[in-house]
């Protein structure tokens, strides 16, 4: 079975959970060539032009994204919506993650040498893209997590960025999330397809219902296709 991801936007939590996922149309440069790498690369970029690039009155400019149970890795799709964003726009963006490790990190200063704070502290994964740590503000001082916290973690990163992509804690078991969800434009929860139960994804949402949290919408990891990749391509 191929694994990929998903894309639901401004789609009901608990139906993304159920529904079944049908053959994808994809078009490549080979007809009825099925690859998953290429789909969940489309899937990427159409969630970032349709958040961020939506032309709604409200712009959305800083997105947390939360995983709704601490088992499911968002990592890797902070990082693939970080540089999908930073290739739509010449703005600056920022990745504000949850652990160090990056891939294909430039030296810091590596294209200026009128780097402002943030910048010159961190590293520099493309030309207007940044990684920050999540614990690498030291001037927010401590209560890290806190809501003073952030209110100060966000101002720094929107003096420096006109884009935040944040990886969150899991929604299911942090009251952070609900709060950052107040506090940015919005928040993107990511469900594990094959994982997340209906009720606790139910019940998530109604928590950051409850706190006034923006669901912006969900995305479904570790999707799988019930047809084998060798049946794609012979469609």
């Amino acid at each position: 079975m191929s694994a990929s991801v998903g894309v639901l936007l401004q789609s009901d939590v608990v139906e993304a959970v159920t529904r079944d996922a049908a053959p994808p149309v994809v078009l490549t440069s080979k007809p009825n060539l099925w690859k998953p790498d290429d789909f969940a690369r489309e899937q990427i970029r159409g969630l970032v032009r349709r958040v961020f690039f939506s032309g709604e009155a409200q712009p959305v400019r800083h997105v947390v994204f939360c995983a709704a149970e601490p088992q499911i890795d968002i990592t890797r799709i902070c990082d693939r919506v970080a540089r999908a964003l930073a290739e739509e726009t010449q703005s600056q963006v920022a990745l504000m993650g949850r652990s160090e490790e990056t891939e294909d990190v430039l030296p810091a200063n590596a294209d200026s040498q009128e780097l402002s704070s943030i910048k010159s502290a961190f590293n520099q994964l493309a030309s207007n893209l940044w990684y920050v740590r999540r614990n690498g503000l030291s001037e927010c001082g401590n209560g890290f997590g806190t809501a003073i916290h952030w209110l100060c973690c966000l101002k720094q990163l929107r003096q420096e960025f006109e884009y935040v992509v944040i990886e969150g804690p899991a929604a299911g078991v942090s009251s952070e999330a609900a709060l950052l969800g107040q506090m940015t434009d919005g928040l993107i929860l990511v469900l594990g397809a094959h994982r997340t139960r209906k009720a606790t994804a139910q019940k998530i949402k109604q928590t950051l219902q409850g706190a006034q949290s923006r669901i912006l919408g969900t995305v479904l990891s570790e999707r799988r296709f019930p047809i084998p990749e060798s049946i794609y391509n012979r469609l």
